[in-house]
């Protein structure tokens, strides 16, 4: 747990899940950067946030929990983020309701004056957001976009002067910086060109020749990510009623190829990202017949599930939480799986090989097999005893 001063209060603030041994702040220098910026800290006016404010992409609750005086509403892609954000509210004895958590999947608010956005690693979540938000802007709208200088592009500020209007940057400040937009004429005329939707190619069993849906945001939504394809190459070949899960499921094509592979499974897809799980779905209604029976969770990963409730988890972890390169997160689907197996159930798992995942699963479930590799991947095989 870190402490995050402003002008006005201090505010203790822990990301989520909280551990220990995490050493990574729930908050950055860009969140410093904006707050000092609205309280006109720097030699400015104070910006009036006596109207709508909306907070967008707010990691880990730190923005929206030092503006919870002014009711914000915050809208995320990410369960962790609101998850944190209600946990920093208590933590700081603020009461859920000050913040309005709406995810990327919902309808957006009507009116906006001031809107905040944190710039997302994707800048592909960005431009839909911009489009969805665009609307609600109107010409006093003040916005203000801040990250740290090597999340802020050139093609980041362009998608802001195509969407909404007029775009300039601050000076650097420890590395951060802030986007300055304007809204423009007509901001609301252009739709989000999002969902994108592609055709898998040849050679990846049974669902070669798929279309995948892909909401903006998640992992490789142009294209399939060649850590998925060699996991496609390598899935169990099962059958009878299995409870499988695809952990971590991005646009749900590895719960697709098991589902259709066995036909008598019910597959579970989860994923802390709304866009995710919308993906999901829609990529699996698209390619399964009308009786066909899965489940669609947002959430904490296994988390979701009741214990030793599951056959096969199968699972291709992410190594980032936004710019840092942590194996947290693995770590925790790793034990979570192991949780909602059922004894002699099997966790399969694909990562770089690099990342050493072999040692993890060995300390967690006490065994662990290679089922196959290639100079850059590995799928990996653990069974709860």
């Amino acid at each position: 747990m870190n402490r995050l001063t402003t002008s006005g209060a201090g505010f203790e603030l822990a990301r989520y899940p909280e551990d220990p041994r995490d050493p990574f702040r729930a908050w950055d220098a860009a969140d410093e950067y904006l707050l000092r910026r609205l309280e006109g800290a720097d030699g400015t006016d104070p910006v009036d946030l006596s109207g709508a404010v909306v907070v967008v992409g707010d990691r880990w609750g730190a923005l929206s929990t030092a503006l919870a005086g002014h009711r914000p509403v915050q809208i995320t892609d990410s369960y962790l983020a609101q998850r944190a954000t209600l946990g920093n509210l208590a933590r700081n004895g603020v009461d859920a309701d000050a913040v309005r958590l709406l995810s990327a999947r919902d309808t957006p608010p009507d009116r906006i004056d001031v809107l905040l956005v944190r710039v997302p690693k994707s800048l592909a979540l960005l431009e839909d957001q911009l489009h969805r938000l665009a609307p609600a802007v109107h010409p006093g709208t003040v916005i203000i976009g801040t990250g740290m200088v090597k999340e802020i592009h050139t093609s980041t500020l362009k998608l802001f002067e195509r969407i909404i209007g007029p775009t300039r940057t601050s000076l650097a400040v420890k590395k951060a910086r802030l986007i300055f937009c304007t809204p423009g004429p007509g901001t609301a005329a252009t739709p989000s060109p999002w969902p994108y939707r592609y055709e898998l190619p040849a050679g990846l069993g049974p669902v070669s020749g798929r279309t995948v849906t892909n909401h903006a945001g998640i992992f490789c939504a142009e294209r399939l990510d060649i850590g998925t394809r060699f996991f496609l190459g390598h899935l169990p070949v099962r059958t009878g009623p299995d409870r499988v899960v695809d952990l971590g499921c991005g646009n749900g094509v590895v719960g697709l190829s098991a589902a259709l592979a066995n036909p008598e499974s019910k597959v579970t897809f989860i994923d802390e990202s709304y866009q995710a799980v919308a993906s999901a779905e829609e990529t699996f209604r698209a390619n399964t017949g009308p009786d066909a029976e899965a489940d669609f969770l947002v959430g904490d990963g296994p988390a979701e599930l009741p214990p030793a409730s599951v056959d096969l988890v199968l699972n291709n972890p992410p190594f980032h939480s936004h710019q840092a390169t942590t194996d947290a997160t693995a770590r925790a689907m790793f034990q979570g799986a192991r949780a909602a197996l059922r004894p002699g159930g099997e966790l399969w798992v694909v990562g770089n090989r690099h990342l050493g995942y072999h040692t993890r699963l060995r300390r967690i479930f006490g065994n662990c097999v290679t089922v196959a590799g290639d100079p850059k991947f590995v799928v990996l095989r653990a069974v709860k005893r």
